[in-house]
């Protein structure tokens, strides 16, 4: 298996994929248009840590859906072999999984998409793609195979990016409990120097360049 070191880059539209999974034939971006995406990629069926993702992402699945987000997974497997642990995590777990999973069983979506990288096998690194509702990619996230992510992460990145769109702002570190300004959100920068001498009067701030507000 080939390993390919080019990655799709942010503000661009998402490349486009196609095949089948445990929801049948899927496309994408297409059957997320009107919708955010979250396609994520683990290492294998039937491994540990894959098993606490999956069960991490379904206990919170409600909470993507209200943000008008499609959950999708991925991985060297076939589909009766998704569909076999799927079984065996609602039967030993009690966890049934609702979102589609893709059956990229020749690798060529994970080469397409960089998620194959040389020292870590054959199997996906932990890949995280955020694709808004145009089918532009707006965030990646890559962990190693041995990590584990964090589901909540990628629940406030989804809600941050959908933050800025929204209200035209940047968002602070560790947000929405920022340890200079807890929940605001910043102001962009001003453009010109009339505009830099009214922003500490017309938002709150540490300076002119670092202004911030409530939303």
């Amino acid at each position: 298996m080939s390993f390919s070191t080019a990655l799709p880059v942010l503000g661009q539209p998402m490349p486009a994929i196609s095949a089948l999974s445990t929801k049948g034939k899927i496309s994408l971006p297409e059957d997320s248009r009107g919708k955010w995406l979250v396609l994520f990629s683990h290492p294998a069926d039937f491994t540990p840590v894959c098993t606490t993702e999956f069960v991490a992402f379904q206990k919170r699945i409600k909470e993507f859906e209200a943000l008008n987000t499609m959950l999708v997974g991925l991985s060297i497997d076939q589909v009766f072999a998704h569909l076999k642990w799927m079984q065996w995590i609602e039967e030993k777990l009690g966890v049934a999984i609702e979102f589609p999973v893709i059956a990229d069983d020749r690798g060529n979506i994970a080469e397409q998409l960089g998620m194959l990288h040389e020292g870590k096998g054959s199997n996906t690194v932990r890949a995280v793609f955020i694709v808004d509702p145009e089918g532009i990619l707006r965030l990646m996230i890559y962990y190693p195979q041995e990590v584990g992510r964090n589901i909540d992460e990628i629940l406030r990145v989804l809600k941050a990016l959908q933050t800025s769109d929204t209200h035209g702002c940047a968002i602070p570190a560790n947000w929405p409990c920022n340890e200079l300004i807890n929940d605001r959100v910043i102001v962009p920068p001003a453009k010109d120097a009339d505009a830099a001498k009214k922003r500490l009067s017309e938002y709150e701030g540490f300076d002119w360049w670092f202004c911030h507000k409530k939303i």
